[in-house]
């Protein structure tokens, strides 16, 4: 495939539909997606990038909002729908627009079961066809209109090459006879869903939340509420608002005054100027939490040492590990950890009852399965 010229911009139903009838039902399509995460509090999709064998066109979703007729198209189980690095895709696609795809090919996932070094669409399309993608409007705001010329053309470039490259991938899968381990991951992540809102506790998630004594882990959820609701009333992604990093500094410094905000390292004289008086009260209040209220950790009782668990997880990893140095995988695309827990846990006796250990592929039971219950019975 050539560099795309001129590429259509739909902007709206009906261009969509005359667009989706003239490309009929082709075998296979190309397809990606644009969000505004990168600035936005809402990381709707703002672009659909679709192309086919001759055609490439860019849907403008925040105009166009019923995407009735590309639903019906991914659907149809004769239509393969191509994506790169697909998983947050399908699942936008599925949460914003009810958009699903009956057959996935995912050149990522390709890349990575055939041991590719580099598995980034532009270090994929650089090695096997010599393109080198523009990443200048790799963190752009595609929710601006109108959009750059630029802007356009690095979008489309993005399904325009694809379906050429998934064509390399699946050759060389055949070569290596691993097309069908490909085809089971693909039918796995076909069936991805969007997942519903983000947890209660999710200041938790804040690196080094957890270590915080519970006053101040209290001051820190505050401030987490008050930062995410700046950010939703701003439509502006949360690190953009305040970074991670400097709402736990501020919850462990616990400032009473904005001199004192001020001398906290990452809070930027214009922060302490324009949001301090909020940042303030957000600390009073976690100050203000009375002490049988403050947050404390649930820890869960530790399961008693298992040392013969423990030896077959060793065992398990070091027969993994011998299989992907042999296939020339990452371990972890071989069969990551938790996969090997399962198996611990089970102790198979035999092959056939790997088929019982609902984490494991069958693609992995078939290259891995000896070795796996050779480890377990030693």
């Amino acid at each position: 495939m050539t560099a795309p010229r001129e590429v259509p911009l739909i902007e709206d139903g009906a261009a969509l539909e005359r667009l989706l009838a003239a490309i009929g039902r082709p075998p296979r399509i190309a397809v990606d997606t644009e969000a505004a995460s990168y600035h936005r509090y809402s990381d709707g999709i703002c672009l659909v990038q679709l192309s086919t064998e001759a055609v490439t066109a860019l849907v403008d979703t925040l105009r166009v909002t019923d995407l009735a007729p590309l639903r019906a198209l991914l659907a149809d189980p004769a239509v393969e729908s191509v994506f790169h690095d697909g998983d947050y895709d399908l699942r936008l696609l599925d949460r914003d627009h009810d958009v699903r795809v009956a057959r996935l090919f995912d050149t990522r996932v390709a890349a990575q079961l055939l041991g590719e070094p580099g598995i980034g669409l532009a270090a994929l399309l650089e090695k096997y066809a010599g393109i080198t993608l523009d990443k200048k409007y790799q963190r752009a705001d595609w929710s601006k209109r109108p959009l750059e010329p630029g802007m356009l053309a690095y979008a489309a470039a993005d399904t325009h090459h694809l379906l050429a490259l998934r064509d390399t991938l699946e050759g060389r899968l055949r070569e290596l006879g691993r097309l069908t381990w490909a085809e089971e991951e693909f039918q796995l992540q076909s069936g991805v869903r969007w997942s519903g809102a983000a947890p209660e506790e999710a200041y938790l998630k804040v690196k080094g939340a957890r270590l915080l004594k519970p006053r101040a882990r209290a001051v820190l959820r505050e401030l987490y509420a008050w930062r995410d609701a700046t950010a939703r009333r701003l439509d502006r992604a949360s690190f953009r608002v305040m970074n991670p990093d400097v709402l736990l500094a501020i919850a462990e410094a616990m400032p009473r005054d904005r001199a004192a905000l001020r001398q906290i390292k990452g809070v930027s004289p214009d922060q302490a100027e324009r949001r301090g008086a909020e940042m303030l009260a957000a600390v009073e209040r976690g100050l203000a939490i009375p002490e049988d209220q403050l947050p404390r950790l649930e820890r869960g009782k530790r399961p008693p040492p298992d040392p013969e668990f423990d030896a077959r997880m060793e065992r398990l990893k070091v027969a993994r590990n011998v299989a992907a140095e042999r296939l020339g995988l990452q371990p972890g695309v071989l069969c990551p950890n938790g996969t090997l827990e399962a198996v611990a846990k089970r102790r198979p006796e035999h092959v056939d009852a790997l088929a019982e250990i609902a984490e494991l592929r069958r693609w992995q039971a078939e290259v891995l399965g000896a070795e796996l219950v050779a480890a377990v019975g030693r």
